[in-house]
């Protein structure tokens, strides 16, 4: 098998770890969305492998369940040549009791290149990062962050806009519990976008406006004139309560239809992370517009994007030591 030469690496991204988009200067963004794009172009040719990652050895340790975020880290390591290993939590030390902690220095003694970790708890990835000496990727941890899809949805964007300076994004729904809302607002306002939030008092954090965002609670005036539109998920299982009284009254002021979406631009682009509840923050006939939803490129483009991470993070990442 003929395999690609390597795309050159730039020098100017030395973290050790991706943790987050809090922390990342504009140029960095852009280094890692440059990178991305390279593999965008591959992964649409015949011959899609690098040998960029031979020998190297990648762990994906999620906590939560994952279809597109996992697939497509299993897939982009596989693509880039690396050693995949899946660790199955529910069958795992973890559910015997062992700790995050032990479990990191369990793994750490096996010596991996980089560690993918998705965790329920805020901080969890963290705190593994630090009894580690690999590499670690956050693929979601808590309400915290989720890096690795804002720069997904991103890449999206510059691809059909060009560039995200000046343009008013709004970021829709159960933003209480989204990483994905709190990675794209650490993004969109560093790349200079201007973001608004829309939603309901009680699926809004506390004092969120101090991230440099505008605040809605009315669907219609929050959309109006904006140009790209991300819906978040109504994600139930991290609530404790009741947020908001019925799927059926939060679709009717918070979800996406066509009558809502009218007031828009004409060529606002509509964006959701997935995975969809159709009928509660989205109406089927928006979803499925092909000329609006940019949905299924958000699936395609995050495989690229996690062979960016893998690759500027795996090729950077130090020698371990003989002992540790």
């Amino acid at each position: 098998m003929i395999l690609m030469q390597p795309i050159p690496l730039p020098s100017t991204f030395v973290h050790r770890h991706l943790l987050g988009i809090e922390g990342l200067s504009p140029e960095e963004i852009a280094i890692l969305l440059e990178l991305a794009e390279s593999y965008v172009a591959l992964n649409r040719e015949a011959q899609k492998k690098r040998d960029v990652l031979r020998g190297r050895t990648l762990i994906l340790l999620f906590f939560e369940t994952s279809t597109r975020t996992r697939t497509s880290f299993e897939l982009a390591g596989k693509r880039l040549g690396a050693d995949v290993i899946n660790i199955s939590v529910a069958t795992s030390a973890i559910k015997k009791g062992e700790t995050l902690i032990d479990t990191a220095m369990t793994l750490n003694a096996m010596r991996p290149d980089v560690l993918v970790v998705r965790h329920p708890d805020a901080g969890a990835v963290t705190l593994l990062s630090n009894h580690v000496n690999c590499a670690v990727i956050n693929a979601g941890d808590g309400s915290h962050e989720h890096p690795t899809q804002a720069f997904v949805d991103a890449l999206t964007i510059r691809r059909r806009r060009g560039d995200l300076r000046g343009l008013s994004v709004a970021i829709c729904g159960d933003v209480m519990h989204s990483r994905v809302a709190r990675s794209n607002i650490h993004l969109l306002n560093a790349m200079g976008a201007r973001v608004r939030l829309v939603a309901p008092p009680t699926l809004l954090p506390t004092a969120i406006e101090r991230m440099g965002v505008e605040i809605f609670h009315d669907m219609r005036a929050g959309l109006e004139d904006c140009d790209i539109i991300m819906m978040l998920r109504l994600q139930s299982e991290r609530m404790q309560g009741t947020y908001v009284p019925s799927t059926r009254e939060y679709f009717h002021f918070f979800g996406l239809d066509k009558e809502k979406l009218s007031v828009a631009k004409p060529d606002a682009l509509i964006m959701h992370p997935g995975p969809m509840n159709r009928g509660v923050e989205i109406d089927s006939a928006v979803a499925d517009d092909i000329t609006r939803s940019v949905i299924l490129d958000q699936v395609e483009l995050g495989l690229a994007v996690r062979q960016a991470c893998l690759d500027i993070l795996g090729r950077n990442a130090p020698a371990l030591p003989s002992a540790y």
